[in-house]
């Protein structure tokens, strides 16, 4: 199963919201003991650093990256990807560019907590708890 994370899911675990953490933490476990393949787009970990930037030095941004690294995989942002989003004529450019990659990569489902955001998305979106459930 190859999933595409949408930024909300890392947020969660790395922020530990206490009303998420839990279920997108199965998320990155099933990511890291292999039961699934998750990718992260390069887009996603840029919009990290920015939500983050506060607390963030250099070294941790770094350290964050290499963490992630060892549980998910990171798709390239294409030029390609850009020109078929804004072809989407979504309202949120970025959540097309989610979309877009997920397609790309080959994604079975892109995970989010906005999943009314990837309503016209070709890969389906679910929450972490509706994977969960289907699993």
């Amino acid at each position: 199963m190859v999933l595409l994370i949408d930024a909300n899911i890392l947020l969660d675990v790395l922020l530990n919201r206490a009303d998420y953490v839990k279920e997108s933490a199965l998320i990155w476990k099933l990511c890291e003991t292999d039961k699934a393949t998750g990718y992260v787009s390069a887009l996603t970990f840029a919009n990290l650093v920015y939500i983050m930037r506060k607390q963030l030095t250099p070294d941790k941004i770094e350290e964050v990256y290499q963490k992630l690294s060892l549980i998910f995989r990171f798709a390239d942002l294409s030029v390609s990807d850009l020109a078929h989003a804004a072809e989407l004529n979504w309202k949120d450019f970025e959540d097309a560019v989610q979309s877009v990659t997920a397609e790309r990569i080959h994604a079975d489902y892109i995970i989010t907590r906005n999943v009314r955001d990837f309503a016209q998305s070709k890969v389906v979106a679910f929450t972490p708890s509706e994977l969960l459930a289907r699993i």
